[in-house]
């Protein structure tokens, strides 16, 4: 099977601008909630944006990789359209935990079901191609 990595990279492109638009949101805000670097505390929203980037460093890690390998043994085309998950989950989550983080939930189980679907899809096809 050939892999055909447009869509794949085209998620991993924007999942890693929507990273880059929370870290420039919590560097932004250092000076508007007066949190001098490289303290990681202080005004509660500029700590809920903080926690939200970290969030999703911490969910990119598990999320890139499950991405491609489930492109490479499953199909490309197919873990992009899950991978979409990932892209949708984020920004809602970012958008409820900012506003009240008991709101995160929606998009925290959005991302974490994707991640979930890309990495036991993974490894139900690396078992089967290894006993087939």
């Amino acid at each position: 099977m050939e892999l055909e990595p447009e869509l794949p990279a085209l998620v991993s492109v924007i999942a890693l601008l929507e990273y880059m638009f929370f870290a420039f949101k919590v560097g932004m805000s250092r000076e508007k909630f007066d949190v001098p670097a490289p303290a990681v505390s202080g005004h509660p929203e500029w700590e809920r944006l903080f926690r939200v980037q970290q969030n999703t460093l911490e969910q990119l890690m598990v999320f890139l990789p499950a991405l491609w390998i489930f492109s490479l043994l499953i199909g490309p085309t197919l873990g992009a359209a899950i991978g979409v998950g990932f892209l949708i989950g984020r920004p809602i989550y970012f958008a409820g935990y900012v506003k009240d983080p008991k709101s995160r939930s929606t998009g925290f189980i959005i991302g974490f079901l994707t991640n979930a679907i890309l990495l036991l899809g993974s490894l139900g096809a690396a078992v089967y191609h290894l006993i087939s």
